[in-house]
């Protein structure tokens, strides 16, 4: 079953001069499937990203998730969808220094307001728990290494059970040691979860290791 599907996506920029970032971009994913995009710095690979996350709406052409087509909803309806079945992992991790781990966690789902806090504080743990850091969960997220603050921002991103996750980079900081660990952490959420995968790389081993690369050059998709 398709996941996502993107027809016929343009996208401009309008200032300083207008100029076409993404030209006639059409694609589809299937529900588990792992896949990276790749593509020189300013290819258009990030600004996809965005518009399929619906985080930014300024664009022609179509986009489905879920069987649902996203485009032109009202803001309202976008941000729940974005809350409830996408999960985004930046190149920076973006926690909160001055909250735990485990508060950083449970912010979506606080947010989306479902459930309650003991609930939410479960999930959390759980999350924690798939990542291997549920000792650091009482610790300010200030304290902990690196590789760990990307994956409680992975756990962050699964707490509302997203059926897609989208990711910038998000071994872009990290050593190879822990781009490894991240790596491992979503092939396993994408075969044991059935979770979607889309991720923006420069990484050519995290690449060839997805299931299928799309290749963008001058706002384009050259293949894949």
């Amino acid at each position: 079953m398709q996941m996502l599907e993107a027809k016929n996506i343009n996208k401009y920029f309008h200032l300083p001069d207008e100029f076409q970032v993404l030209s006639d971009i059409s694609f589809s994913m299937d529900r588990g499937e792992f896949v990276s995009i790749m593509g020189k710095s300013g290819c258009g690979k990030s600004t996809l990203l965005y518009l399929l996350s619906t985080m930014d709406t300024d664009y022609t052409g179509e986009i489905w998730l879920d069987g649902q087509k996203i485009s032109g909803l009202p803001a309202n309806d976008l941000a729940r969808i974005r809350n409830e079945k996408i999960g985004f992992v930046f190149q920076f991790h973006y926690l909160l220094s001055e909250f735990t781990v485990l508060e950083n966690v449970m912010l979506p789902a606080r947010k989306l307001g479902l459930k309650s806090k003991e609930e939410i504080e479960h999930d959390a743990m759980t999350k924690l728990k798939l990542l291997g850091i549920e000792d650091q969960a009482l610790k300010q997220a200030i304290k902990i290494s690196g590789g760990q603050k990307q994956r409680v921002a992975i756990a962050r991103a699964l707490i509302n059970n997203p059926i897609i996750i989208m990711g910038d980079e998000p071994t872009g900081n990290l050593d190879s040691k822990n781009s490894d660990i991240v790596f491992n952490i979503f092939k396993e959420l994408c075969v044991e979860e059935k979770l979607s995968l889309l991720i923006v790389t420069h990484d050519d081993e995290f690449a060839h290791r997805t299931d299928r690369i799309i290749q963008m050059g001058d706002g384009k998709i050259l293949k894949g």
